[in-house]
């Protein structure tokens, strides 16, 4: 919180804010390193050994508090004053880019294995958390963990809906049902796949 704050301290200055010795905060910042959390910068000021400053690194953005949530509920909102069907034409185009991007990398994948392993990659990779397993009877269970987008489809049915669209698209071979819905009270929204 402290480099969040300031951009850019040094340990003495970070041990005089945290009332802690300098040798603690350099032990917090060597693991906070070790997880790319933070980076460092030294700085020649004359013989001598540099002045090194600490800044948070790129994998410490996902620590902070974000509001996409809220903002996209709220411009949504807006555009479903203006037209309300215009909502539902959005989340039609957002599924339809989604198929493309994912349908490409389904194309030369020889089994249905393979494809519902790589859906549920590009899930895990849009934040969703996902995974899948074969049941003993040959029906898939798709499972997204986290709803990458909660607060949308909490407002939203659209969500929900394309949602399922968009794996019954990617895999037309197979019939797919949704069995949890975070939603509905379920700690994952998971979903049934039976090849045909």
């Amino acid at each position: 919180m402290t480099l969040r704050r300031r951009g850019e301290a040094r340990a003495e200055d970070l041990a005089d804010v945290l009332r802690i010795t300098v040798s603690a905060v350099r032990q917090h910042l060597q693991s906070l390193a070790a997880a790319d959390l933070v980076v460092h910068r030294d700085e020649r000021m004359g013989p001598g050994r540099p002045r090194r400053s600490y800044a948070l690194g790129p994998a410490a953005e996902a620590l902070f508090p974000k509001a996409y949530g809220e903002l996209t509920v709220e411009l949504l909102s807006y555009v479903d004053d203006e037209d309300p069907a215009m909502v539902a034409r959005v989340f039609e185009r957002r599924r339809q880019a989604r198929v493309a991007r994912v349908a490409a990398r389904l194309r030369d994948l020889p089994d249905f294995d393979a494809r519902v392993a790589e859906v549920a990659r590009s899930l895990d990779e849009d934040g969703y958390l996902a995974d899948f397993c074969r049941e003993d009877d040959g029906t898939y269970r798709l499972t997204e963990h986290n709803c990458a987008i909660l607060a949308v489809a909490q407002r939203y049915g659209h969500a929900c809906a394309s949602e399922i669209s968009f794996l019954r698209e990617l895999l037309p071979e197979a019939d797919v049902n949704r069995v949890g819905h975070i939603l509905s009270g379920s700690h994952a929204c998971v979903y049934e796949l039976r090849e045909r």
